[in-house]
């Protein structure tokens, strides 16, 4: 202990020192009298001198994070074998809780290099940047004539005389993995038709071109195809008139969809082409998402692609762009500031991707050329005009007249090559329309092709015969910048298609099932790491023979069930009723059977003696720590019976950090002890588990313990019954029922107290922060942190947005609220309940529509330097109603705030006055934040929902939508099969350095490089030329930790004493804070049930804004400007062999090198092919 302390003490005296002397150092730079003579304008020796001592001051940065980093090992080795158990908690006289302080010391040491991604760089600013292009358009939606959204397009006819218009027509059918039918259905009504007369009608003409995207269709059919036609497929694909597009196991919704799920439905498919036909898919096709997000181009270009294309945007910005020709352009990263992540994309410019709205700019005439609606078929034309068979007769009319609509559409992009797709929702289901199609057009373009006077070459292609032509005709190589095309950076939401028709509801639609989607994902990526670790450790031991391997059949379904719920019609809640059940029921069933995964793996992993290692599927040796009965149930967590022997759990971490966590575990007697591994007591709150608001559940209690569990580990505990419980402290609970008659039903064991009512405010505090609520509504009224005199005001209430009472109303699909929200009105005021412990605290408000219970938890680190909100939303009884939550602050966030797009990145959005209300709303994966030059607030959530901030210094999300009328869009239903659903929050409010004069450390960094001619510190203000923001550090770990709950086992085992239990830690090292390992999942094997004995590591290095003021996380956080070693970090295994890949693995980056230590620029992602063992 002596030696530890003096290492401690000796060590923060050094830190102290170096900070110091880099202070002053910065102070000196700052005020250096000759910089100020001339204004600014330095004479160039000053500059090299001003150069020379920035060098000085890098490298004295450099040896500082050197110097931290010895010292914080050489504490780290003598702690890591001496750990203490947490100390116990204590009441002080004034009636708080205190925990001792931690016996181990943490660190948060982050390398002065690695803040300055946020800060910027010089980086050429983008053509494009789509805060700006909102602010400029008017939105006035004016009637342009045939194209209703657009203008008229004229030409002159000698334009074509020098360089000849070069069409391309690509063939395509829609097939939605369910919306109206289950997926089931849509395949064996309409899917396996379509492929089956595809593979027919192909072969008839090698002209013939056709394109196909959802994987999970295809893969389907390939299963119940012969040799025969699996060989003529491969026979299309190679000679290039078979084309697979983007190649995911669906075309995923790009609002809602989190990107890890993005990511393995991509790998999913990708894969799945490379083993079964060979094939790599080179370009996007995403036509039917409702608006894009700027996460896909990423991760498309990372997976090699080089083109892609969208349709969906919002028809104002398509008109825009084709008015300035800006319709095609490189799509690039706004962090980017060397074009490593452009990727050329092609905007369709017109209302839809059906035949009516792709030829050209008239839907009446190009209506005539789909020629599925000749007269006599099963539908028409809207405009009244039908098509016409081409015959020798007409042929030269026909051709003429659809050459002019060709010809208008190319005048609205910059190349003479033009792509005009030919297709709609599962169309060529039938023999009879592929000879329709194929038979017309080849007539039309066999007439066009022999007169040089009309000067086009049209013919059938697919989407990357375009790309290809296109690059040619400007002279590059697929994958570089075409010279005169716009650089673009930002996305595409909010989309609407009409009018102020905004597709911002389907933001929220189906929360329950949003809900469920993060879950599974959770579960699967806890369920792949430990499996591909657990089979690591027992390949090496030679026990493989023993271990479960059919486990990975229950893998590679729940990864096919969670990529197809990411599909546009799913996860976005816009099926029919009996769709969204059908996709609920896939969803439980590969929950139920992840848990088994990780049960199997977490049994092998902790078991002392590997040989004693059986897996009996009758009998798991460990328990779930819930269940659902239902796929439209909550969770039902499990109760561990105590008995006189002790009951064994283990408890899984799926972060890459270490986490110091409160665990809840529901036990059947108040009589309870909890001890670690080595019989320790923890410290533990004993509280009794509530049914409703005065109804306690008898015979069930619940004790949360504090422990600290193992990055990516295991953890074993003990519950004992025991009468001597003094390590186990109980809650105390303050009822007040407002003027309600409601019977309390009470337990002896926990002391509960009923009021009438108070008029008075609660607060709730921790060493970090104070929470005060109202006491009349138990809703949260203030936050202020531990030091500071001002409160921040953080006032919630609950609001209530009607719909329309025109024809046009709310659906799954579109927000059209009928004004302002109106504040929630419920019948009888809320039962508050207060409930106070050792280690959290919380009040719970019971509305008839809404429980909200706010937690805050004492201890150290992470968990308790934010709000915990959960929100239990019932709202089966309203009528177009949506219910929203909105916290109002005193923050000056004016007309900005933020979003993130798929977990992933975060988007600068502004509040446009000029949009209706429904505009301004936002997709919210992850998270959404206001902030102004002090403080910044963050909603953390665990299921997407739609945002925004409609008020300076607000911040609300619509929780759930009862809507009973269909929207127009084609659904055909309203949203009325709302279940009851539990929405999950944290809240954190973050102060900024630079606004505290004491800790302007790097403030005065910024500051620095900002007068050294490096851009402004990228606040994200959208006037910035590229306007980015970035999370803090904890902010990025406040997610994780919502986001991947650590899940707690009991040994299944009640009677006999299990074998000897060993925590397991799987990494040897503590992973640099910054990295996240996305996922680490088993390759297949050649068959398709089996492993490989390779994995893919998928590593994310975050980006992340210095500028907020970083308390102690209670773990050690360390950046290390992007290196990892990555040979010594997994713990009694060896890195075979390892090889930097494409995203999605099907393109080797560079060579297969024996060193082991790899390099991430901050907001990579980067795959690796790797094998443990």
């Amino acid at each position: 202990m002596k030696l530890k302390k003096q290492v401690t003490v000796c060590g923060a005296v050094i830190f102290c020192v170096a900070v110091f002397s880099l202070y002053l150092m910065l102070d000196r730079v700052q005020h250096d009298p000759t910089r100020h003579q001339s204004g600014g304008n330095f004479p160039r020796s000053q500059i090299s001198v001003l150069q020379n001592r920035i060098e000085q001051l890098e490298q004295l940065l450099e040896e500082n994070h050197e110097i931290i980093s010895h010292i914080k090992d050489s504490v780290l080795e003598l702690t890591a074998h001496a750990e203490e158990q947490p100390a116990l908690p204590h009441h002080t006289p004034n009636g708080s809780w205190v925990l001792p302080p931690e016996s181990r010391p943490s660190f948060l040491s982050v390398s002065p290099q690695d803040c300055q991604f946020a800060l910027g760089g010089k980086g050429q600013s983008p053509d494009l940047q789509m805060l700006a292009v909102y602010s400029l358009l008017p939105f006035d939606n004016q009637d342009g004539g045939v194209w209703k959204q657009g203008f008229d397009i004229t030409y002159e006819p000698n334009e074509w005389d020098t360089e000849p218009l070069q069409v391309f027509v690509v063939p395509h059918s829609h097939n939605d993995p369910g919306w109206i039918k289950t997926f089931d259905k849509y395949y064996y009504d309409q899917t396996q038709h379509i492929l089956n007369s595809m593979v027919l009608k192909m072969q008839e003409d090698p002209r013939r071109r056709f394109i196909w995207s959802e994987i999970s269709f295809f893969s389907k059919w390939w299963d119940n195809i012969s040799a025969q036609k699996r060989a003529a497929v491969r026979r299309l694909v190679g000679n290039g008139q078979l084309e697979m597009v983007t190649g995911g196991w669906v075309m995923p919704d790009e609002a809602n969809s989190h990107y890890f799920a993005m990511i393995d439905q991509l790998i999913e498919g990708h894969q799945w082409l490379e083993k079964n036909i060979g094939v790599t898919p080179r370009s996007g096709w995403a036509v039917d998402p409702f608006g894009h997000s700027s996460t896909m181009p990423y991760l498309l270009k990372r997976s090699n692609l080089t083109g892609m294309l969208i349709q969906r945007v919002h028809y104002a910005i398509k008109k825009h762009f084709a008015a300035t020709q800006n319709l095609e352009f490189m799509w690039r990263q706004t962090w980017d500031l060397d074009a490593s992540t452009d990727i050329f994309c092609h905007m369709m410019p017109f209302y839809s991707y059906d035949v009516p709205h792709t030829c050209g700019p008239d839907p009446k005439i190009c209506c005539q050329f789909d020629f599925k609606r000749l007269p006599g078929g099963r539908i028409n034309c809207p405009w009244k005009v039908p098509p016409r068979a081409i015959t020798d007769a007409n042929v030269a009319e026909r051709a003429q007249l659809l050459l002019d609509q060709y010809r208008k559409k190319s005048k609205l992009y910059r190349s003479k090559v033009l792509l005009v797709p030919l297709g709609d929702d599962f169309r060529y289901d039938k023999p009879q329309e592929w000879d329709a199609q194929f038979l017309n057009y080849q007539r039309i373009f066999d007439f066009l092709n022999s007169r040089p006077n009309f000067h086009v070459q049209a013919q059938f292609g697919t989407l990357s015969d375009y790309f290809d032509a296109l690059y040619k005709k400007v002279g590059i190589v697929p994958g570089m910048k075409p010279p005169g095309f716009p650089v673009l950076s930002g996305d595409f939401f909010s989309y609407a298609d009409r009018e102020d028709h905004y597709w911002t509801g389907y933001y929220t639609s189906r929360p329950f099932y949003k809900s469920l989607d993060r879950v599974l994902e959770a579960h699967l990526r806890g369920a792949e790491i430990l499996y591909s670790l657990a089979l690591a450790h027992a390949r090496r031991a030679g026990a493989d023979g023993r271990y479960p391997l059919s486990d990975y059949a229950l893998l590679s379904n729940a990864r096919r069930n969670l990529g197809l719920f990411q599909h546009h019609d799913a996860i976005t809640g816009t099926a029919k009723e009996a769709v969204a059940v059908d996709y609920g029921v896939r969803l439980l069933h590969s929950l139920t059977n992840l848990k088994r995964v990780i049960i199997n793996a977490a049994h092998y992993l902790v078991l002392g003696d590997k040989d004693a290692y059986h897996h009996d599927l009758a009998a798991p040796f460990l328990g779930t720590d819930d269940m659902r009965p239902n796929q439209d149930s909550l969770p039902e967590r499990t109760v561990v019976k105590l008995d006189t022997s002790p009951r064994f759990l283990v408890v899984f971490n799926p972060l890459e950090q270490e986490r110091l966590s409160v665990l809840p575990v529901l036990v059947d007697s108040p009589h309870v002890r909890v001890l670690s591994e080595e019989g320790q007591p923890l410290p533990s709150q004993l509280s009794v588990h509530w049914g409703s608001a005065t109804d306690m559940v008898p015979n069930v209690y619940q004790v949360s313990v504090l422990a600290r569990l193992p990055a990516l580990g295991l953890r074993v505990l003990q519950l004992h019954k025991s009468f001597d419980s003094h390590a186990t402290l109980k809650s105390s609970v303050r009822l007040y029922l407002h003027g309600q008659d409601l019977p309390v039903r009470k337990q002896e064991a926990v002391p509960v107290h009923v009021f009438p009512a108070t008029a008075d405010d609660l607060c709730l505090e921790n060493q970090h922060l104070q929470a005060c609520f109202s006491g009349r509504s138990g809703l949260l009224q203030s936050i202020r942190r531990a030091g500071e005199e001002r409160e921040q005001r953080v006032s919630s209430e609950f609001l209530v947005y009607g719909t329309r009472t025109s024809k046009d109303k709310s659906g799954a699909y579109l927000f059209l609220p009928d004004g302002e929200a109106k504040p929630y009105a419920p019948k009888d005021p809320p039962v508050v309940r207060v409930t106070e412990g050792p280690l959290f605290s919380e009040v719970a408000s019971y509305y008839q529509h809404v429980q909200t219970v706010v937690r805050l938890y004492n201890v150290p680190g992470v968990e308790g330097l934010s709000l915990d909100v959960s929100c239990l939303v019932d709202i089966r009884d309203h009528i177009n109603k949506e219910l929203a939550l909105r916290f109002s602050t005193d923050i000056e966030s004016d007309d900005t705030f933020f979003t993130d797009l798929n977990g992933f990145q975060i988007q600068p959005r502004r509040y446009q006055q000029k949009l209706p209300l429904q505009a301004n709303f936002y997709p919210m994966p992850a998270m959404a934040y206001i902030q102004d030059t002090q403080s910044r607030l963050t909603l953390h959530t665990a299921q997407a929902l739609g945002v925004s901030s409609l008020g300076s210094g607000q911040l609300e999300v619509i929780l759930d939508r009862r809507l009973m009328q269909d929207d127009n869009r084609g659904l055909g239903q309203g949203l009325k099969d709302n279940k009851r659903t539990c929405n999950r929050f944290r809240l954190l409010l973050e102060r900024r350095t630079t606004a505290n004069k004491s800790s302007s450390f790097f403030s005065k960094l910024a500051s620095t490089f900002k007068a050294l001619g490096f851009p402004g510190a990228r606040t994200g203000s959208p006037e910035d030329g590229r306007p980015i923001s970035f999370p803090s550090l904890l902010s990025h770990i406040t997610s994780m930790h919502l986001n991947a709950e650590a899940l707690v086992m009991p040994v299944a085992q009640e009677k006999l004493a299990p074998p000897a239990l060993r925590s397991f830690m799987p990494l040897s090292t503590t992973l640099p804070c910054d990295f996240h390992i996305l996922n680490l999942r088993m390759l297949q094997a050649e068959d398709d049930l089996l492993p490989s004995a390779e994995a893919a590591l998928i590593l994310h290095r975050k980006g992340f804004d210095c500028s907020l003021e970083a308390k102690n996380l209670g773990f050690n956080c360390t950046t290390s400007q992007g290196k990892l070693a990555l040979g010594s970090l997994f713990q009694g295994l060896e890195l075979g062999s390892l090889q930097r890949t494409s995203l999605t693995l099907m393109y080797p980056l560079g060579t297969v090198s024996n060193s082991t230590n790899i390099h991430l620029d901050p907001m990579e992602i980067a795959t690796f092919r790797i094998r443990l063992g």
